[in-house]
């Protein structure tokens, strides 16, 4: 092997120490990696702006009023169960909301933590137990 590639057997997983991942409550489909902030609340209820999200689809895009003026979002769904979860933010009217273009809202009801990531490296010979 070269020593410029990574031998991929000493090294499981590889994700952010102490990010804690979301999932779907309905069918617990792993949904988001990237929170930015915990302190948000929608027409829906209290949630979650998230820099991305996985196992989700957009719905169609409407012009919707918010809490905080009026924004083009697209629903969030899970593609597990087709759950809606929240919206997502294609643009704002605003200026003072531009913040949250191309992020995500998710509320908080239909998700559970489920984990925190963390390194975890396999040596040759070790035992490895959970």
């Amino acid at each position: 092997m070269a020593a410029s590639q990574t031998d991929t057997r000493t090294q499981v997983v590889q994700l952010y120490d102490g990010q804690p991942i979301y999932a779907c409550e309905k069918c617990s489909a792993a949904l988001q990696d990237e929170l930015i902030s915990k302190a948000f609340s929608g027409r829906d209820g209290r949630g979650y702006l998230m820099h991305s999200a996985s196992n989700v689809k957009l719905g169609a895009k409407e012009d919707r009023p918010l809490l905080t003026g009026v924004h083009t979002v697209a629903d969030v769904f899970c593609l597990g169960c087709n759950e809606r979860l929240g919206w997502y933010y294609h643009s704002a009217s605003e200026y003072s909301q531009k913040y949250k273009e191309g992020k995500k809202f998710l509320v908080s009801d239909p998700l559970k933590p489920i984990s925190f990531y963390r390194e975890i490296s396999f040596g040759e010979g070790e035992d490895h137990q959970g």
